[in-house]
This record gives C-alpha cells, sequence and structure tokens, in this order.
C-alpha cells in the first residue's frame, strides 16, 4: 500500500491510497469467430493505426485485415518479436487493403508498427504509427 501525506488544517496525517492497475479503454478485444479465427480490421492512416491496442488469445489463428486510408502514403504492418516466433512485415500500399495472418504462441505485448521513412525524415513509427498486440492465455 502506498502512502501520502496529508496537510489539513495544520496537521500532518498519513493517508492510504490504493493503487490500480492501469487498463487501457481503447483496447480492442478481439472477437473469436465461429470458425475458430481471431478477425479484426486495423485502419492505417496518415501516421496511426486504428485501433491502437489488440488483445487477442494465444494459441488461436489471427487474421488482420489492415486497410490504408491514405491516398498517396504507403504504409506496412510490422510485428517483429523474433524470441516470441512474431516476425511480420507486410506492405500496405496506399489506399489498398491488405490481410495478415499469424498464430501468437507466447503471451506478452508486442509492437505493432510501420517502419516507413523518407530520406531526411523521421520513420513513421517516430511519428506515432505504433501500437500493442497484447496476446493473453
Amino acid at each position: 500500500m502506498l502512502y501520502v501525506l496529508a496537510v489539513a488544517t495544520g496537521l500532518l496525517a498519513l493517508l492510504p491510497i490504493i493503487i490500480c492497475a492501469a487498463v487501457d479503454p481503447f483496447a480492442f478485444e478481439v472477437p473469436l469467430d465461429q470458425d475458430g479465427v481471431q478477425r479484426a480490421v486495423i485502419e492505417a492512416d496518415s501516421y496511426e493505426f486504428t485501433p491502437r491496442h489488440l488483445v487477442v488469445r494465444a494459441g488461436k489463428p489471427v487474421e488482420l485485415t489492415v486497410k490504408s486510408v491514405t491516398v498517396l502514403v504507403p504504409h506496412n504492418v510490422v510485428i517483429d518479436d523474433p524470441k516470441s516466433g512474431l516476425g511480420i512485415k507486410e506492405e500496405v500500399p496506399a489506399g489498398q487493403t491488405v490481410k495478415v495472418t499469424f498464430t501468437p504462441t507466447m503471451t506478452g505485448s508486442f509492437a505493432i508498427y510501420c517502419d516507413k521513412k523518407l530520406l531526411f525524415f523521421k520513420s513513421h513509427r517516430e511519428k506515432g504509427m505504433e501500437g500493442v498486440l497484447e496476446v493473453r492465455p
């Protein structure tokens, strides 16, 4: 338990504070379809993915439909964590849709990002085009 020092009417008191685990209110729990595949649609816009935080279950196939809503700027989807077996890099041309399929085997949180970069500019990831793939048991 954490305590804070409070000053009220000239008296000092220690007040207990209960700490709660932070929960992302924008996390999207990917539903499991009747055929056993977890399916989600992700929009790739100018330097962001929507939704940014996906929650999936380990051992179940995942199908991400990535839609580029940009007109000129190409993107990609990268999940690069060799320890977990996730080594994904799929190109998403401007204005097109790509399906990415994989089966996560390890639990944990993994970065999903776009690593596109123009010479002399920050990468899309550095501009905020990054999300989280959370794999639960």
